[in-house]
């Protein structure tokens, strides 16, 4: 295949319309037929030297594993997604996409992200949450992970809260790794766009160490003075893993919280064990406007699991989310991906969302109240049935 050949099919999949999938119904949200970014987004001049006296063979020298895990927000009249990009050799980098339309036409920035060279021992970066702060600057909390150099195990990793800053999504500022007293490691954290009672405000997902969560007992929120050394003294445990629930395993936060009258919406992940594996799922709850760390609505089960060809990939049985856009009209864009390999977008809206989390009943932990539940719904709908 020649160079002019792959950028043609290039360009053909970013003008792809994407429609709504109506096969799919809970009325809830609308999933949508193609992913959003897939690693053939990627520009072909980031894989593929053209010229044919330095590449005779047209190979891919550079090759894209996956593209998934984006951080998103609506900026100067563009939809933007912060993708996690992971070449061949798994390290994973960022890269900014936009669009005019939340659902397709993502195309990429002609360059990755390139983030200060701070941090000597930070190996690998990925899934950054953005959010727009009130103080006027646009930051991006990812994870930094580096080797764990207290053992031999090439496995080994330690990962922190590393944090961004930018006012365009094109120069980016290096600020000073989160650090939290409650955990010595710490994953999907997200920074509030508010301040509250005049504090820099973060969830955060205290562990034990890279992989497990150990005495970690769910989404923590801490407070701290200084975005530019920011230091959590204490944090508070918001929606806890449960024995037996979608969140056995751990749970993180998931998409910058979305504001609204009744409460801060979130849009988080839950880890279960299954004898496959891990599942991951999407889930979402509810915190107060006057205390973020208060859980006020927790709906029973998940919002999204991998359902079809979502379910296959590199890190199979996956849904992840860490962006969401709420548009000033009240549609709502949840961007998550599946299974380690390729990003999806789904849509709903701020009165559908609010219904949900706030009157979808609560999980009451054992089945035996489950299914006495699920009785009493189903008598009262055939009550109103006339059966």
């Amino acid at each position: 295949m020649t160079y002019n050949e792959l950028n043609e099919r290039y360009e053909a999949l970013i003008a792809r319309k994407n429609s709504v999938d109506k096969g799919f119904y809970n009325g809830i949200f609308e999933r949508y037929e193609h992913p959003v970014l897939t690693r053939d987004h990627i520009p072909p001049f980031w894989i593929f030297d053209p010229n044919p006296e330095t590449n005779p063979h047209m190979m891919a020298r550079l090759g894209i594993n996956a593209v998934f895990n984006s951080g998103a927000i609506y900026h100067d009249g563009e939809y933007v997604l912060v993708a996690r990009v992971e070449g061949y050799d798994r390290k994973s980098f960022f890269a900014v996409a936009r669009s005019n339309s939340p659902v397709d036409g993502f195309r990429f920035d002609d360059e990755p992200v390139i983030l200060p060279d701070v941090c000597p021992d930070e190996t690998n970066v990925y899934d950054m949450r953005l959010t727009k702060h009130e103080d006027g600057w646009i930051y991006g909390v990812f994870c930094s992970e580096s080797k764990d150099r207290s053992t031999g195990d090439l496995s080994a990793a330690t990962a922190a809260a590393g944090i961004v800053r930018t006012k365009d999504l094109k120069t980016w500022e290096r600020l000073p790794n989160l650090k939290t007293l409650r955990s010595p490691q710490q994953r999907n954290v997200l920074l509030l766009p508010e301040f509250v009672n005049g504090k820099y405000a973060f969830y955060t997902r205290p562990m034990d160490d890279f992989i497990e969560t150990g005495s970690g007992g769910g989404i923590g929120f801490g407070l701290c003075e200084d975005i530019e050394n920011a230091v959590i003294d204490e944090e508070k445990m918001t929606s806890l893993r449960k024995y037996h629930t979608i969140t056995e395993a751990k749970n993180g936060a998931g998409a910058v919280p979305i504001k609204t009258p009744k409460g801060w919406l979130h849009i988080a992940h839950g880890v279960r064990n299954t004898a496959a594996g891990l599942r991951y799922v999407v889930y979402a709850f509810a915190t107060a406007l006057d205390d973020p760390s208060r859980v006020i609505a927790e709906p029973s089960g998940y919002l999204i699991a991998p359902m079809g060809g979502e379910r296959v990939g590199d890190v199979s049985n996956v849904v992840f989310t860490n962006g969401a856009i709420a548009d000033p009209d009240g549609s709502v864009y949840i961007y998550y991906a599946s299974s380690d390999t390729r990003l999806h977008v789904a849509k709903t809206d701020i009165e559908r969302l609010t219904d949900y989390v706030f009157n979808t009943p609560r999980d009451p932990g054992r089945s035996a109240d489950c299914v006495r539940q699920r009785a009493e719904f189903i008598r009262k709908n055939l009550k109103y049935l006339n059966k």
